[in-house]
């Protein structure tokens, strides 16, 4: 058990301020704290989060030079040109691309992709990449979930005779690229009214802007590809307000029944097929699946699985992906093991505010998993480093709230070869003669920066409840809030001083803690099972939870699953 700080969400709000917002808009007083803390206060955006109807998807011509891609994009698909939709290796660039060709190829166009190997090729637009299209007689490239940054790459295409329109969700440079449209709303221009689209939500509004321009119904267009749009949005972990919250919810309630043999497919290996799919199951089994191909191996793996239209073959590649994740998982864990040994013989590891680790052939596809694992653990800002047999290394981090990854890799870059991310995460190259001055430097300027409270982890709680709050009716009453996911994350409760009247351990090897607490509620905590030997029945204890319904043999009932949990003396 970490001794993690409990913060209010917010402090400012009264018992009277929840009766009565709850009261203007026939809210329960649960739902009313929760909005409330989310700063969901007009009754306009209190029924856009609640309702999620299409009303709450923003008109895709508000994008900047949509209609200049549009433009350019019927008379390819008119004239026959070969058009390359080129994507990324992550599941955000994978359902982008399997997005786009399928809607394409659908029409009529004469479509193919690309997305490049992340070990030989790297991310993003590279020359190689272009002189093998333009060989292959592509006239029109369009990039999904990169090419914000390509200003050299989509000039070099411009030479070799390939027109290109850039779809984007990244920062943009001060420079944009020379391209014939860069529909991005991150521009600094861009009058779009929600600039945290994920890549395949900017190549849907494509899509949808195309379709509206032939004059097919936008709605039905949009039920037929929400689904690789809520997948997409999901694994690149883009806030889930406003209409990304209206793909995610539509989406999610498509994939029980997707018309796409590749998603079902895929939905019934990763063992999802016999209950409702949310959010937390793609995050943790569908895009796992999907993003393991392009870490060890090649990502048109997954493309071709989302495209598939033949039973046996969807099975066949589903199967390929389910034997590559297993692997993704096994590798993951031999360098985790390699790491947590680095840092046991690391004599001065307690003294570093930044974890640091090296190590050659660590394999780079999977080392920005091992980062998150190692920052979890010793909520540290952590970088994890592979390093090829010429010395040079490539490095994936992660950070925690107080300091700003970029910001130190900035404060460093005379050390590094590359570097580039944001606040929260990060990659980096590096010579391996550099390492040990980078690591001093980097924890020097992380110890000018943390704070002692900043390396305590922290937990926010929305409201703090009794035993009497813990029913069924509560736990199906949240579900109104779901999709779940960054920027609108599972409320957050705490019940203090209940006595605990079971203690076990479950699942295999004991990894889980089970408690029952007064009045025969039932709570859980995920890997924590240890915990169990610091508890007897007649403790009594201060618990932070989520409320959810269990179902369990045809019977429901509400279960707390804990988040944190500390024992009274």
């Amino acid at each position: 058990m970490q001794n993690k700080i409990w913060l209010k969400r917010r402090e400012d709000i009264s018992r009277d301020t929840i009766a009565e917002f709850a009261a203007d808009h026939g809210l329960p007083p649960l739902i009313a704290t929760v909005l409330l803390n989310r700063g969901i206060t007009d009754a306009e955006k209190v029924n856009a989060y609640l309702k999620k109807t299409l009303d709450g998807i923003h008109n895709p011509y508000l994008l900047p030079d949509m209609q200049a891609a549009v433009d350019r994009i019927l008379p390819a698909i008119a004239s026959g040109e070969k058009i390359v939709v080129y994507g990324d290796y992550d599941v955000d660039g994978i359902t982008a691309t399997a997005l786009l060709v399928h809607f394409l190829r659908g029409i009529g166009a004469n479509v193919d992709y690309y997305i490049p190997d992340r070990k030989n090729e790297g991310y993003g637009i590279n020359v190689k990449a272009i002189s093998q299209l333009s060989k292959l007689g592509t006239k029109l490239m369009v990039t999904v979930d990169c090419g914000i940054t390509a200003t050299g790459e989509v000039e070099l295409a411009k030479t070799m005779g390939m027109d290109v329109i850039v779809t984007d969700h990244h920062l943009c440079k001060e420079k944009l690229p020379n391209a014939i449209a860069v529909v991005d709303a991150k521009r600094p221009d861009s009058e779009y009214p929600f600039d945290a689209l994920a890549g395949v939500g900017v190549a849907f509004k494509l899509m949808l802007a195309v379709v509206k321009a032939l004059g097919k119904s936008t709605k039905e267009y949009f039920f037929r590809y929400v689904d690789f749009a809520a997948i997409g949005t999901i694994a690149d972990v883009v806030t889930l307000l406003d209409e990304n919250r209206v793909i995610v919810e539509k989406g999610l309630a498509k994939l029980a029944n997707s018309e796409y043999i590749g998603i079902r497919t895929l939905i019934e290996t990763a063992g999802l097929n016999k209950k409702p799919v949310d959010s937390t199951a793609i995050a943790f089994s569908i895009a796992p699946r999907l993003n393991a191909t392009g870490r060890l191996g090649s990502a048109k793996t997954a493309v071709e699985l989302l495209l598939c239209e033949e039973e046996e073959k969807a099975r066949e590649l589903a199967q390929q992906l389910e034997q590559e994740n297993l692997e993704r998982r096994e590798t993951e864990q031999i360098i985790l093991k390699e790491a947590q040994e680095l840092i046991a013989q690391d004599a001065d590891f307690d003294k570093k505010q930044v974890i640091v680790l090296a190590k050659r052939d660590w394999h780079h596809g999977v080392i920005g998993i091992v980062a998150s694992r190692i920052h979890d653990l010793y909520y540290r800002p952590c970088i994890i480093i592979s390093l090829d047999e010429k010395g040079n290394g490539k490095g994936s981090g992660r950070s925690i709230p107080g300091l700003n990854l970029f910001e130190a890799l900035e404060d460093s870059q005379e050390l590094l070869t590359n570097y580039g991310g944001h606040a929260a995460a990060a990659g980096l190259g590096i010579a391996e003669e550099d390492l040990e001055a980078f690591t001093a430097r980097i924890n020097a300027y992380a110890n000018s920066i943390l704070t002692e409270e900043d390396k305590i982890p922290k937990i926010l709680i929305d409201s703090e409840l009794g035993i009497r709050h813990i029913t069924l009716e509560n736990a199906k009453l949240l579900s109104c809030l779901e999709p779940f996911g960054t920027d609108n994350e599972k409320p957050v409760f705490c019940i203090r001083n209940v006595p605990v009247s079971q203690v076990a351990r479950v699942g295999a090897e004991g990894i889980h803690l089970r408690l029952v607490l007064a009045e025969g509620v039932q709570a859980v905590w995920f890997r924590m099972g240890a915990v169990a030997d610091a508890l007897k029945p007649g403790d009594r204890v201060d618990v932070a939870f989520s409320l959810e319904v269990n179902a369990f043999r045809e019977k429901e009932m509400p279960q707390m699953m804990i988040r944190d949990l500390k024992k009274r003396a």
